[in-house]
């Protein structure tokens, strides 16, 4: 979701995405990742938080975080930005997608409801990205939301010479929509950063015969 959401701004707005592939909140914080965010902060920076994929896989060791530890781990890093006076905004983890037989995705993040608990207890600006991914590939239906997830036919891409079937990460497409998504989000909340949304192109507001 970060890079292409950084396109949707004006040069007012500097996008700078920390993610990285597998962290979780404890990870993200052991790796100097979480420091080097609160080192640079500014009154009037706005961060985006949004942690759960990893936090709550107990099979891998290495990033498992306990309920207890991830809520703190959320609450702190909110609790940080304030005191910087930067704006944070949590977002639940987008959904994974694994259908169900009658058309619905299961519910496969365990983790969300703690989002949702530590945004009631903060106050904290909150984009439920989770149930808006939901109702939105749920709408695309089985076959057009495979298109925005990594499934790739073998002998497809050098990267992955025996295909993949991933129904966790999004492609550039879904990636893209997901973005998306969370500025219309943002648009009926009515939150600042809708002020710094990149000039409409006027060749685009002609019709299209």
């Amino acid at each position: 979701m970060g890079v292409p959401f950084a396109v949707f701004f004006d040069d007012t707005i500097v996008v700078q995405n920390y993610a990285k592939n597998g962290r979780s909140t404890r990870t993200f914080k052991e790796e100097g990742l979480w420091d080097l965010i609160e080192t640079q902060l500014r009154p009037g920076d706005v961060v985006f938080i949004q942690f759960g994929h990893n936090d709550e896989s107990e099979k891998k060791v290495d990033r498992y975080t306990t309920p207890a530890e991830y809520k703190a781990n959320l609450t702190q890093m909110i609790t940080v930005t304030r005191a910087k006076g930067a704006d944070p905004i949590l977002l639940s983890p987008i959904v994974r997608r694994h259908f169900k037989e009658d058309g619905t995705l299961k519910q496969t993040h365990p983790y969300a409801e703690l989002v949702r608990e530590v945004a009631a207890e903060t106050g904290v600006t909150f984009i439920d990205a989770e149930r808006i991914t939901k109702t939105y590939f749920e709408g695309l239906g089985d076959r057009d939301s495979a298109l925005r997830f990594m499934h790739i036919e073998p002998n497809l891409h050098p990267n992955y010479p025996n295909g993949i079937r991933d129904n966790t990460h999004t492609n550039a497409l879904g990636a893209r929509e997901v973005a998306q998504l969370m500025l219309r989000a943002l648009k009926e909340m009515d939150h600042p950063l809708v002020a710094h949304l990149r000039p409409v192109d006027p060749k685009h507001l002609k019709e299209h015969y």
